[in-house]
């Protein structure tokens, strides 16, 4: 099966009554995609020291990183 992106998309699971799927990566990327994944790759980051200092420590920690097995992007 294909999803709206037109990845392979495998049935792994099926948990009451819905359909838990897997979605893999292909090997060659469209070009939209790839710029996607580096802006996201570029946005998980952890926050400068610098700016934890020019905000006296209020902003300690990057609210909004992310794990690569934990949350996925759903692109």
């Amino acid at each position: 099966m294909l999803n709206k992106l037109g990845f392979r998309f495998s049935v792994d699971h099926v948990l009451a009554g819905e359909v838990i799927g897997l979605c893999t990566m292909p090997s060659h990327k469209t070009f939209i995609i790839k710029k996607k994944l580096a802006k996201k790759q570029r946005q998980n980051r952890p926050i400068p020291h610098w700016i934890r200092m020019r905000t006296d420590n209020t902003i300690r920690y990057n609210a909004k990183r992310r794990h690569w097995r934990r949350t996925k992007l759903g692109l």
